[in-house]
């Protein structure tokens, strides 16, 4: 069974430490606890991960945030993944800090780069992970937040968010997104 895992973020060090790339350190996260290292490919950066008999590809598009349905469109093709075996992790700004919602399909709400990736696939039918970075920030700023850097606090807990994140993944290429949902998204 091979599964594409998609992190959305931008490319760039001026995005590196910023709340909406918060999709690329998940995919830092799994890759560093599976010793995998990532290499530049077309359309981003990939390695794969092998877990419990799954080929997890993780890929991080080089093509900015809101174009990533081409990077997603052609790494499906190419690696021949069904849609239910995709999973999109974002950030969401509608969910506390550290929040992981797991859901099989939806819109994209107000996420351009998950709307991007529905409107390339055309079906808004694939699994998306997010992660909650919270909503405290100025109204007319939102831009400036989730560009923004993490304060210390989140900071601290960001290595225990991750590790859950993490095995969410796994247990998503394991035994499916359902089963997951109910254990991951109360946590």
């Amino acid at each position: 069974m091979k599964y594409l895992i998609v992190g959305l973020g931008n490319i760039g060090m001026e995005y590196a430490g910023t709340r909406h790339n918060i999709g690329f350190k998940v995919l830092d996260a799994l890759a560093e606890a599976s010793n995998a290292v990532f290499t530049t490919v077309r359309y981003g950066d990939m390695t794969e991960v092998r877990h419990k008999g799954r080929t997890l590809l993780l890929l991080k598009p080089s093509t900015y945030m809101n174009l990533s349905g081409k990077a997603v469109r052609y790494w499906m093709e190419a690696e021949k993944i069904a849609p239910e075996n995709l999973l999109v992790i974002s950030d969401d700004i509608a969910l506390p800090f550290g929040t992981l919602r797991l859901r099989p399909k939806g819109s994209a709400g107000g996420h351009n780069g998950l709307k991007n990736i529905a409107e390339l696939l055309g079906t808004e039918e694939f699994a998306r992970m997010r992660f909650g970075i919270g909503g405290d920030f100025p109204r007319g700023h939102q831009v400036d937040y989730v560009l923004g850097e993490w304060t210390d606090e989140e900071l601290r807990a960001m290595p225990e968010r991750l590790k859950l994140f993490v095995e969410a993944i796994r247990s998503f290429a394991t035994v499916g997104c359902a089963l997951t949902m109910n254990n991951y998204n109360k946590k």
